[in-house]
């Protein structure tokens, strides 16, 4: 029976999770920002589209790219921060907890993205490390 100096199941949860994040983000933020595809891209059609009739609900969601974003980024930090100081499992393992949990403002990382953070960040907080 071999002992884990390493919480890995948390680290691979949880960056698993931030990186389908940071690409739901991604995927995001080039729809709302003006990326879009097609003849009405940014969703300007002839008269204006989207842009010209409700800008302050349309402004809101530009936001959320961001905010997945830095979600994203903190959970990335988090797991590869549990990997290298994995004595500090409790923090790494909260803030993980927490940015998973925002990042379902920014689409969640397909969703699946939050809810392998959720469980990483779980699997953080109780780890106990091996005793010597």
């Amino acid at each position: 029976m071999s002992t884990k100096t390493k919480p890995e199941w948390a680290f691979a949860l949880s960056l698993t999770g931030g990186i389908l994040m940071l690409l739901s983000s991604g995927v995001m933020s080039l729809w709302f920002m003006g990326g879009g595809f097609g003849m009405m891209s940014g969703f300007s059609g002839m008269m204006g589209g989207m842009m010209g009739g409700i800008g302050a609900p349309l402004g809101f969601m530009m936001l959320l790219p961001l905010i997945g974003i830095a979600s994203g980024v903190l959970v990335v930090t988090g797991a590869i921060l549990l990997n290298s100081r994995s004595s500090e499992h409790t923090t790494w393992g909260t803030i993980i907890l927490v940015f998973s949990i925002v990042s379902f403002l920014g689409m969640g990382g397909f969703l699946i993205g939050a809810i392998l953070g959720i469980i990483g960040g779980a699997l953080s907080v109780s780890w106990t490390p091996p005793s010597t």
